[in-house]
């Protein structure tokens, strides 16, 4: 299909949500329905080469989380407003729907699946921090993040999290920071970073999972790993494969954190798999 076919094939749309919010979407292909749930600092477009890949088998629907891009926002965030998005696209997909979400977005769809009725689960890298032994983020997250926001210090509010969360080389930063487009739509986004560290919840202080918080997933779940990402990644993805009722874990060689982005073409046969079996 010609790349010019390919883009006349996405049709773009808007839900309303439970609180009046609407949630700006792509559809595209045809067959079961899947829900593409963006991480920390992303949008749809992060995931737009992921979502043609997967349209060649499934109903592919690529949104924008609220608050990021197209979409729209409210006066003040819950994870359940969140949760309430994810309803509303899968009542206008007729009530029927698996979810892909990748790090802090895999988290979200499970709280998803907690509470709604999913097919399936497929969940690239969900960053838990379940032992003492992995370094987890500081402890007062939110508010270091809050008080940049605060202070209108968008920027900064990026770095801390890149660093201090994703474990980013400040060097790493400060190139990205010479990227004066792909900084401005990370910057863009930073008033969404408390929504992650919402979602995340106390997940991240290397504990064992709480089993309680995630009895109502019963959805088929697949975990996958990169096998260069560092091993709280792998730990984290053993300990939720053991909680829950019918879920397995697979490690692709030679991917990291980013491969959603960065190299979809090797995720995607195994979501598609995931989904399918």
């Amino acid at each position: 299909m010609s790349a010019a076919r390919k883009q006349a094939a996405v049709s773009e749309s808007r839900v309303v949500s439970a609180d009046g919010t609407e949630i700006a979407f792509e559809q595209s292909g045809s067959g079961p329905v899947v829900i593409l749930v963006a991480s920390a600092l992303a949008d749809r477009s992060d995931t737009a080469k992921l979502a043609a890949l997967l349209s060649e088998r499934f109903t592919v629907i690529n949104y924008d989380r609220r608050g990021r891009g197209a979409s729209g926002d409210a006066g003040s965030y819950s994870v359940a407003r969140e949760i309430d998005d994810i309803a509303a696209l899968i009542e206008h997909s007729g009530g029927s729907a698996s979810l892909f979400g990748s790090s802090s977005g895999a988290v979200l769809a499970l709280r998803a699946a907690a509470g709604l009725s999913i097919d399936r689960l497929a969940l690239y890298e969900p960053p838990f921090v379940v032992s003492a032994a992995d370094n987890g983020p500081p402890r007062d997250l939110a508010q270091q993040v809050t008080t940049l926001l605060e202070q209108g210090r968008d920027s900064d509010a990026v770095k801390y999290f890149m660093t201090k969360v994703q474990g980013m080389p400040g060097i790493a930063v400060l190139f990205m920071k010479l990227m004066p487009k792909v900084w401005a739509n990370l910057t863009g986004l930073a008033r969404t970073l408390p929504y992650d560290i919402a979602v995340m919840g106390g997940t991240q202080q290397g504990k064992p999972l709480n089993a309680a918080e995630w009895a109502g997933v019963h959805a088929t779940t697949r975990v996958l790993t990169g096998g260069k990402s560092p091993v709280a990644f792998q730990r984290a993805a053993r300990a939720l494969t053991e909680l829950l009722p019918e879920a397995d874990h697979r490690t692709l060689p030679g991917l990291n954190h980013g491969a959603v982005v960065m190299a979809p073409k090797k995720v995607a046969p195994q979501i598609t798999e995931a989904l399918q079996k």
